[in-house]
């Protein structure tokens, strides 16, 4: 268990420097080839401990599983985290952070939609709190030029919960860190194809005339310096690829739900990272919107646990009759 708890404590140092470190790294490299080389590198990272799992679970890849992987990739990889690479360009670091926190809020939606679950009085007025939150943060009476940003950020978190619901239709058959891995490199491999339309004149054209020029020419390992190696080695191997390593490590250990206390530590910890790094401001205007949103997260959390407890009191009562 005490491992376990070191495995949160890394987990969380990891997940909660993401914005920060990208922060930085974004004025070096571009967005979209930041992304590929960071889940590729992370993939890399993940890989033995799946051929561990998959050895263990003994499976037995169909036609159909790889279909599933090119669908969880693109909408994690390609989608979500192109456009989360967007936000941390076009938004403070801590924004992005507190925002994409948020996509558990959505994959309570998403549950109810794509898997039927059910929803509860506190899963509702956990939705309200933690868009509260997001709205506070937002204020859109005052948007200013970060507007874009933010947006980018929602979509973000909206398409992180999708393919995090949809994942857990297949998590039992494959496991957290296969399904983890295979993703990272199925987005890769579509990422790839979509750098390639990228040089394509007409293609490229386009994109800067709809005033998004990153996505024109997109480089892959064009502009990679010595200097700029830590960066991408920290992004790469410690936040995507340990990063997601001692989470589901912390599953083992612990719980799932003992696992996800990550998530709420984040939107706290983040923006302290982010002023003692990047010296970005926490006004009240954010202090409130991330105390509203981690009260708004916490509220998500009750339902697993009263159900965690009232199956454990079962499992009790069967042992004892």
């Amino acid at each position: 268990m005490k491992k376990g708890y070191l495995y949160i404590i890394l987990a969380t140092f990891f997940f909660s420097s993401m914005e920060i470190a990208l922060k930085i790294s974004a004025g070096s490299y571009n967005p979209i080839q930041l992304t590929f080389l960071r889940f590729l590198i992370g993939a890399l990272v993940l890989l033995p401990l799946a051929v561990r799992e998959i050895r263990k679970k003994q499976i037995s890849f169909r036609f159909s599983d790889w279909k599933f992987f090119s669908l969880t990739g693109f909408i994690c990889v390609v989608v979500s985290m192109i456009l989360y690479q967007l936000g941390i360009v076009f938004s403070k670091a801590s924004v992005v952070a507190v925002l994409f926190s948020c996509n558990s809020v959505f994959v309570i939606l998403f549950a109810y939609l794509v898997l039927a679950e059910k929803i509860y009085r506190h899963t509702i007025l956990s939705i309200v709190i933690s868009v509260a939150g997001m709205l506070v943060i937002i204020n859109p009476a005052h948007l200013s030029g970060n507007a874009a940003g933010i947006v980018f950020s929602i979509g973000a978190a909206i398409t992180f919960a999708l393919y995090n619901v949809i994942g857990r239709t297949r998590s039992d058959r494959y496991g957290g860190i296969t399904l983890t891995c295979f993703s990272f490199l199925f987005g890769c491999a579509e990422m790839l194809i979509f750098i390639a339309v990228t040089h394509i004149s007409a293609a490229a054209d386009w994109f800067a005339g709809v005033g998004f020029p990153m996505f024109a020419n997109v480089p892959i390992l064009a502009g990679i310096q010595p200097s700029l190696l830590p960066g991408l080695i920290y992004v790469g191997i410690f936040v995507t690829g340990l990063g997601y390593t001692f989470y589901f490590r912390a599953m083992e250990e612990t719980s799932a739900a003992t696992a996800s206390l990550v998530f709420y530590i984040k939107p706290v910890l983040a923006p302290i990272f982010a002023f003692i790094v990047l010296k970005e401001p926490i006004s009240m205007q954010m202090s409130i919107g991330i105390l509203l949103i981690i009260i708004g997260s916490f509220l998500s959390f009750i339902p697993g646990i009263r159900l965690k407890k009232a199956s454990e009191e079962r499992k009790s009562l069967s042992e004892d009759i």
